[in-house]
């Protein structure tokens, strides 16, 4: 399973390489990192965006923030799942995620052992 981290702090990738060490080696699933909401735009509209099946973005970034990032995938994505994460329990921001069709909302620190769980049972 691809899934794609949409977060603009770079030491996110190492984090989730090591959270997810062994689901990664035993080919269960696979990352790929977009550092900005426009990057991640682009690279599914450039590639096979099917082999994408997820997204985890963050939702506070500079440029498009996650919320608008959310509204363009879901009208351009029906079908792909996008879980929201967050270091600020916002009601706005949840229900407004909510209502643009969030398939979760995180908030941080993310517990980890919860995420993988949700994404394995993606398949």
């Amino acid at each position: 399973m691809k899934v794609m981290v949409v977060d603009d702090e770079e030491d996110i990738q190492s984090l989730f390489k090591q959270k997810f060490r062994k689901e990664i080696k035993a080919g269960q699933i696979q990352f790929h990192f977009s550092l900005s909401a426009e990057a991640a735009l682009n690279y599914l509209e450039n590639q096979d965006e099917a082999s994408i099946v997820l997204i985890l973005s963050d939702i506070n970034m500079p440029g498009m923030n996650g919320i608008e990032l959310l509204r363009i995938l879901k009208e351009k994505f029906p079908d792909l799942k996008v879980f929201m994460i967050t270091a600020y329990g916002d009601e706005r921001n949840y229900q407004t995620a909510m209502a643009y069709g969030a398939d979760d909302y995180i908030t941080k620190p993310v517990n980890f052992d919860t995420l993988k769980n949700k994404i394995l049972n993606l398949e």
